[in-house]
Order: structure tokens, then C-alpha cells, then sequence
């Protein structure tokens, strides 16, 4: 019996051993379980459902990184939030991106993903502003002429004032609703477009420029009364609350595609989409501020799995076949591709003008 013992234990022994030898041999390969490293960021909380996402989370994963973020207005990024604490910022906009990578001295930026602004509407809405020359049909989209919008800011007009006006008989002011221009990137994409059109169709390059035109851009926000800070309440209102709150709401094209290639009911057949003339790409840019967020910035840009997750939320990548090929097995109709664009001002030129709207909101202007 106790030489039977004795082999049993020399047998186990010997499995351990060689147990051991793979392991190390598999280690020194490269072959073994990756370390996981924490690494921390603060995005805009357009991106939070992507980072969110098990398939998202898996690759950063199979990759040693377990990303953690906090979410915040991408000026907020830029301008108050406490950078020290983070590996990598992720605002929405490249003037804010630059702004940051200026400085922090970040030695590069990666822009994996993009998405162009748009309207979000209801059809009702879109028939009764082509038949008063703000919108017009385009192959395959709806465009919203920004100069003709403006032009209705100027003079303030009421919805009531379109003539045999069933639709929406509304006594308040022709207004695309937004968030607040003071802390979001979507409304400071929003001023970007507004300021461009009432500046002669040229960007705001200048200070000079920029004070010039915050009397006329102002109004598309002072008149909305309170704004949210983040780019999704103002989006699940439209879905959830309807035309009568939200007749057109500022977005990113993301959010609107992301929820028709889900399938997802709360986007009811009433519901469409425009796109303003001309409009902005919101090009989602990294900066990273060390090693770990440098590596965060490289996956997402180059990882093929994460570049064709970030188009099931709705982003367009630098590959144009994978948005399309996607929506088409999705059953969606593809989405325009653009050729009215411009860039959005520089960060101090577009800040100037922010600045010229908070003055006006603090001494409770409605111009």
C-alpha cells in the first residue's frame, strides 16, 4: 500500500512539475493571462453606452486595460474639470481636444470615430417648415437651411406666424432646442454652425469677429430657457415627451442611427431626421495624458472589433464601408453623406463667443 501511496504522490509530484515548466515556458512566450492595468478617463456622455458595452469591455480586457470612466460636458473637460485624476480625455469636439492637448502638452490625439450634427424632428414638423423655404428634400435626406432658420432668429419668429399653420399652432419661438452652449459640445457645434452663417458663411477666425456676432448667435439659446448640460436629456425628451415640448432637437447623428439600427420603439414612425446647411462633423478626439491612455487611444483607432462596435452606436469610422455594410444588415436607410461642411472656429474664437453668451445669460438678457 505505501508503495502504491508513494507512486501516486511521485506521480502528482511529477505532474506539478511539468505543470509548472508550461506555465513558465508559456509566460516567457507572451502565451499567458495578460496583467490588467486600471486606467481612468472622463468622456462625454455621448460615448458613455460604447464604453459601457460587455464587447467594448472585453477588448480592453484581452488587451491588459480595465477602463473606467466618468462622464462630463466636453467644455467641462476643457476647462474645469480636474485632469490630474485621469489617464485620458475624450470630448466630442476637436477645439476642445485641442485646447486640452495644448495644455497638457499631450504629444498626439486620436479621433477613431465621428458623427455629423443633425435635427431630430417629427414629420409634421419637416412639411410645414418646406412648405415656409427653411427645408428642402435632397436625395435621400431632408436639409435644413441654416441661413433661412437664422433669418427667422432675427426677427423672432413664432410658429404661429407660418401661415395656415395646423401642424403645431405653438405661440412660442421658431427654436432647434439644444443643451447648454456653456458646457456641451453639442451646442458649441450648434454656435459653430449658427456663427458661420451669420458671419457672411465664413468661420469665425478672430476675437473681433467673435464679439461681433454673439448679438446675433445669442438669441438661439437665451431664448430656450434652461438647457441640460449633457447631449442625451434633451434627446430622451424628444422620444419620450413628443412634438409638443421638443418640435427639433440638436443632436448627433449617432444618437438617432444608433436607436434605428437597434430597432429600438422609442423612435416612432411621426419621427424623422434633418440635417442642417450647412452642418459640423463632431469628430470624437482623445487625448491622451500618459502611457495607459495613449494605449486606450491606439486600440480604439486601430482595433478592428472596436471600430466596428463603435459603428453599432451610430459613429461613423474612416472606414465608410463598415457604417453602411452594418446599417444595410440592419435593414436602415443609409445616412446622407454630406458634402456641405464646414469646420468648426478655433477653441479661443468659439470660447469668446461662449463667453459673450454666459455674460448676456448672467445679466438675464433675452434678446
Amino acid at each position: 500500500m505505501n508503495r502504491v501511496l508513494g507512486l501516486g504522490l511521485a506521480g502528482l509530484l511529477a505532474i506539478g512539475v511539468l505543470a509548472a515548466v508550461v506555465y513558465s515556458i508559456a509566460s516567457r512566450a507572451g502565451l499567458g493571462a495578460t496583467p490588467t492595468v486600471t486606467v481612468h478617463g472622463v468622456i462625454g456622455s455621448e460615448k458613455q453606452p460604447f464604453f459601457q458595452d460587455a464587447e467594448v469591455q472585453a477588448v480592453f480586457h484581452r488587451n491588459g486595460l480595465d477602463v473606467q470612466v466618468d462622464t462630463a460636458g466636453s467644455r467641462e473637460i476643457a476647462t474645469t474639470v480636474d485632469l490630474s485624476k485621469y489617464d485620458f480625455a475624450f470630448p466630442a469636439g476637436v477645439p476642445t481636444a485641442q485646447k486640452i492637448k495644448n495644455d497638457h502638452h499631450a504629444p498626439a490625439t486620436y479621433a477613431p470615430f465621428f458623427t455629423p450634427m443633425a435635427i431630430a424632428s417629427f414629420n409634421s414638423i419637416e412639411q410645414l417648415l418646406a412648405a415656409n423655404g427653411v427645408v428642402s428634400d435632397q436625395p435621400g435626406y431632408h436639409s435644413f437651411d441654416m441661413t433661412a432658420y437664422m433669418a427667422l432668429v432675427a426677427k423672432n419668429a413664432r410658429w404661429t406666424d407660418f401661415k395656415n399653420n395646423t401642424a403645431y399652432p405653438a405661440g412660442k419661438s421658431v427654436l432647434i432646442t439644444s443643451t447648454d452652449v456653456r458646457t456641451s459640445n453639442s451646442a458649441a457645434m450648434y454656435l459653430s454652425i449658427a456663427s458661420y452663417v451669420v458671419n457672411g458663411n465664413n468661420i469665425v477666425q478672430d476675437l473681433g469677429s467673435a464679439n461681433q456676432v454673439v448679438p446675433k448667435v445669442a438669441p438661439i439659446f437665451l431664448r430656450q430657457g434652461f438647457t441640460d448640460t449633457s447631449s442625451a436629456v434633451p434627446f430622451d425628451d424628444y422620444l419620450s415627451i413628443g412634438i409638443a415640448k421638443t418640435p427639433m432637437v440638436m443632436i448627433y447623428e449617432a444618437q438617432y442611427v444608433a436607436l434605428l439600427a437597434a430597432h429600438d420603439r422609442a423612435l416612432q414612425s411621426e419621427m424623422t431626421l434633418m440635417y442642417p446647411t450647412p452642418t459640423v462633423l463632431s469628430k470624437h478626439t482623445l487625448v491622451p495624458l500618459n502611457s495607459r491612455g495613449d494605449k486606450v487611444g491606439r486600440l480604439l483607432e486601430n482595433d478592428p472589433t472596436l471600430q466596428q462596435l463603435a459603428v453599432k452606436y451610430g459613429f461613423r469610422t474612416s472606414d465608410p464601408s463598415a457604417f453602411s455594410n452594418y446599417l444595410k444588415a440592419r435593414g436602415v436607410q443609409q445616412p446622407p453623406q454630406l458634402v456641405n461642411v464646414i469646420d468648426p472656429p478655433a477653441f479661443d474664437p468659439l470660447e469668446a463667443m461662449i463667453q459673450g453668451i454666459d455674460q448676456l445669460y448672467r445679466q438675464g438678457a433675452i434678446t
